[in-house]
């Protein structure tokens, strides 16, 4: 059997998938399927009778668009409720607690059973779930149980989520997930609510079909999200993907104040809560998340995983690998999970101009060829009265020191044959500074490509000090692998970096090997020893920015961990709850920085462990000696 994969206007592609086919239909196009809705999770499902919440939902058959509505399409299995518009994602479940829920399930397909999991009371200690045979129907009776968010599903067949793919010719199903939202008794909904849903199917024997959506579209087709300044913005995001995204909001800082996954929701003290700009979310989580923007213009809320961001995520990407192709054109870098926000300026607001206090000029340019990237970049920042010789590099590219509260202009001059971009991650700046060519901005001052042989000027405020990147934002995979990222140290007014005490780790992938990639940490796969002086306090910065996966660091004396006190994450200082002194070992997601402290070390030798997990697995791991005298 054969799935029909069809742009409008084009040729009809042929593509086998074997005996099984996990709900996707076959043989001839039925013109009576219904045309998928992108559920922007503003309505709820169902009729209340009293304290009665009646629903009535089946999976079925429809045509899902998953980008552009007369774009391409792929005929999928989806959840309905019976008698209206079947949805990506399925149709949100929102109810007060103490509401009671009869659902009546049915199974609308002829050739797979189905898996109903996540229609329960929660909190729950396991999963219940009603397997439902083709044509059968169940009713269910329970009550919502306690207030949180939450997600509901259906699988297909033998396949059952939110197991991580394991084989490159894994087929995901995720499409078949929505939000189950239980409000506390009184409360007012005043928030949005997100759904992360992938679908994936091999293409050909070099390239799979994708669809990574949010509320069941793919970036630039996702819902724009409008706001003004001072407006406070609470989100619900549920992944209900099998994959873990770091989601990483530009320009600001939000607050976790609850996380959960499909059986129970934790909602954060005001002592357990944090801000953050990046926030990892493994397979079936929640959170929610509140933030306020107090600067207009367009912003970004994505996933930070490379792979998840760019045009090869689109759902008729071509089948040639990643090329420097994606550079040229500032409205085809970016593709998938993905969200815009656009902050509307106050009235009378106009842009700033009072002048920076502090002018930087950084190169970008490239030098020889280095391990396994195909070439070699990076940033270089010019330190004396003369530019850095064309051909040099630094890798990483050069750390930025810059002082909290001065007004710092950095004017980035490319020297490479193709364009490119800089966005200052984690930074509180004005929108046009913060690098998403084309995006970036507001009205019509929009950000531009750097061309080559040309330069741009990023104003940066700096309101904090901590630890924080920049890297490119233009033809990622290729740029991003081959050297265009670096640590970014704010400090405060008065006070230099030591590195006699303070040490600073920067992790990154060499070149693009999604099979085993080799990491990189402060530009090399060999960390030196060390030597620290004992009875001090020392610091030590940790980031990842790799392409994907998670980076783990830990510090051991004698095989045994130490401990060590946490500072900061994302440089936000953490609530002093959150400073209690725990084991040294952290995980850090791309995109992520942590800060922590080793006091009053003792005389010895200590050995600081680093290691690149990806999907459960340890691909390299990377030691370094630290002799404390």
């Amino acid at each position: 059997m054969r799935v029909f994969l069809r742009r409008p206007g084009s040729r009809l592609l042929l593509l086998p998938l074997g005996a099984v086919l996990l709900g996707i239909s076959g043989g001839a196009r039925k013109p009576e399927l219904s045309v998928v809705r992108a559920n922007e999770n503003r309505d709820a499902a169902g009729r209340m009778r009293g304290n009665v919440l009646r629903l009535d939902l089946e999976v079925r058959m429809a045509r899902w668009y998953p980008e552009a509505d007369n774009g391409p399409y792929t005929d999928v299995a989806v959840l309905a409720e019976r008698g209206r518009r079947p949805s990506i994602p399925g149709p949100l479940i929102r109810v007060k607690t103490g509401t009671i829920i009869e659902a009546t399930l049915r199974n609308a397909l002829t050739d797979s059973t189905i898996t109903f999991t996540g229609l329960q009371t929660r909190p729950a200690t396991v999963s219940d779930s009603v397997r439902l045979a083709p044509g059968e129907m169940r009713t269910l009776r329970f009550a919502a149980g306690e207030p949180g968010t939450y997600l509901y599903r259906a699988t297909l067949g033998n396949y059952r989520a939110p197991a991580p793919p394991t084989r490159p010719d894994t087929r995901e199903r995720e499409q078949l997930a929505g939000a189950f939202v239980v409000d506390s008794a009184g409360q007012v909904p005043n928030d949005r609510v997100f759904v992360i849903n992938i679908w994936r199917d091999p293409r050909h024997s070099t390239g799979h079909q994708n669809a990574l959506t949010i509320n069941g579209k793919s970036w630039p087709f996702t819902e724009r999200l409008a706001s003004g300044v001072g407006d406070t913005l609470r989100w619900r995001v549920i992944n209900a993907s099998a994959r873990a995204h770091p989601m990483h909001l530009h320009g600001f800082y939000f607050r976790v104040e609850a996380r959960g996954n499909v059986l129970r929701d934790s909602l954060y003290t005001e002592q357990q809560r944090r801000l953050v700009v990046t926030e990892p979310m493994p397979a079936g989580s929640t959170i929610s998340m509140a933030w306020t923007p107090d600067r207009p213009g367009n912003w970004l809320f994505h996933c930070h995983l490379s792979f998840h961001v760019l045009p090869e995520a689109r759902f008729d990407s071509p089948p040639a690998r990643h090329s420097s192709n994606y550079a040229h054109n500032a409205d085809n870098h970016m593709a998938g999970l993905v969200m815009g926000i656009r902050v509307k300026p106050p009235r009378g607001w106009r842009a700033p101009t009072e002048r920076s206090s502090r002018q930087l000029r950084l190169f970008v340019q490239e030098g020889w060829k280095r391990a396994r990237a195909p070439r070699s970049m990076a940033f270089v920042l010019q330190r004396g009265e003369n530019p850095p010789a064309a051909d040099s590099v630094e890798l990483p590219s050069s750390t930025l020191f810059l002082t909290r509260g001065e007004l710092t202009d950095i004017t980035v001059l490319n020297r490479l044959p193709e364009p490119t971009g800089v966005h200052w991650h984690g930074i509180e700046l004005e929108s046009y500074s913060d690098g998403v060519v084309g995006w970036s901005g507001i009205g019509k001052r929009i950000a531009p490509l750097i061309a080559p042989r040309d330069s741009f000027t990023a104003r940066l405020t700096l309101p904090r000090s901590g630890t924080f990147i920049y890297h490119t934002h233009l033809n990622d995979l290729e740029q991003l692998t081959s050297g265009l990222y670096g640590a970014l140290v704010v400090l405060d007014p008065g006070t230099r970096f030591d590195p006699l005490t303070d040490h600073l780790y920067v992790a990154g992938w060499d070149g693009e090997e999604r099979s085993t990639p080799q990491m990189f940490v402060n530009g090399d796969s060999i960390l030196r020893p060390l030597a620290i002086e004992a009875g001090k306090n020392h610091r030590f910065r940790f980031i990842n920015i790799g392409v994907a996966g998670t980076v783990r660091f830990s510090i051991l004396r004698d095989s045994s961990v130490v401990q060590w006190k946490p500072l900061a994450k994302d440089g936000a200082d953490l609530p002093l709850p959150q400073t209690v002194t725990r084991r040294a070992t952290q995980n850090v997601v791309v995109g992520e920085t942590f800060d922590f402290q080793l006091t009053d070390l003792q005389p010895g030798s200590y050995e600081l462990v680093i290691e690149s997990v990806i999907a459960a697995k340890i691909t390299s791991r990377l030691r370094q000696r630290i002799d404390a005298r």
